[in-house]
């Protein structure tokens, strides 16, 4: 779990389960470059840079700066992600494009201007945020369901192309985690609870280890991955959810 002088990028640090896994790379030693919309605040243990993924033209120009100022990228860890709540019918079209152009596409912009070096080095390690909402239909969360089910095929097959040049893909698909994403959807003083005990109405049966998970642990999983511990793990998609996947 050693990072010293590896270059690790990861978007979606200015908050939650990205900030926590730049942060946990950066004390192991990394070379981190934390990246993200916005970064709301003044002090952080890595390197930031502002960065829409959807933006395809900016995620390029971003990568050539830093590919130029170091020609070395080792982990790309994918965190950056939006949720947008609806009935299928009343979803604006603006709130799927949302969820698919960061969630999916945001990956894809970035897996495209990355994999030439990755190729060239032939070594490096991709790790993508997922979701168990990949796995296990949602209420509220088809634009959702269907953006982080279209990034755990990509990465598969990104993981598929490149392991012949040494490099692995894998995902870490996060269920509840205490972020503000999460607490976005609480709409009452006893939701965490009702995240934990499930819901039949709406076909969620609950979180066997008996809490929601917090942005660290998800972040855990995340380094596990791309360290050394895992060198022979690739094309796998860890899911970090307490057991609720297997509960529903």
């Amino acid at each position: 779990m050693d990072f010293s002088g590896k270059r690790i990028w990861v978007t979606g640090a200015g908050q939650g389960i990205g900030y926590e896994t730049a942060a946990q790379f950066a004390a192991l030693g990394a070379d981190v470059v934390g990246l993200d919309k916005t970064f709301a605040g003044s002090s952080y243990p890595f390197a930031t840079m502002r960065l829409d993924v959807s933006a395809r033209d900016q995620v390029q120009e971003t990568c050539r700066a830093l590919l130029k100022e170091r020609p070395r990228l080792d982990v790309l860890v994918s965190a950056a992600g939006v949720l947008r709540l609806g009935l299928t019918e009343e979803l604006s079209l603006d709130d799927w494009a949302a969820c698919m152009n960061v969630n999916a596409s945001g990956p894809f912009h970035l897996f495209q201007q990355t994999i030439p070096q990755f190729k060239r080095q032939r070594s490096g390690a991709i790790v993508s945020v997922g979701s168990n909402a990949a796995h296990t239909p949602r209420m509220l969360m088809s634009a959702y369901c269907a953006s982080k089910a279209a990034l755990t095929s990509l990465t598969h097959c990104v993981g598929l192309e490149l392991a012949p040049y040494g490099v692995r893909c894998n995902l870490v698909s996060p269920g509840s985690t205490d972020t503000a994403m999460q607490r976005s959807m609480w709409r009452s003083a006893d939701a965490e609870k009702q995240v934990i005990a499930g819901d039949l109405e709406s076909f969620k049966l609950g979180i066997p280890l008996g809490k929601i998970a917090a942005p660290e642990e998800i972040a855990s999983a995340v380094v596990f991955l791309a360290s050394d511990l895992a060198s022979h793990i690739t094309l796998q998609d860890l899911v970090v959810d307490g057991g609720a996947t297997l509960s529903a």
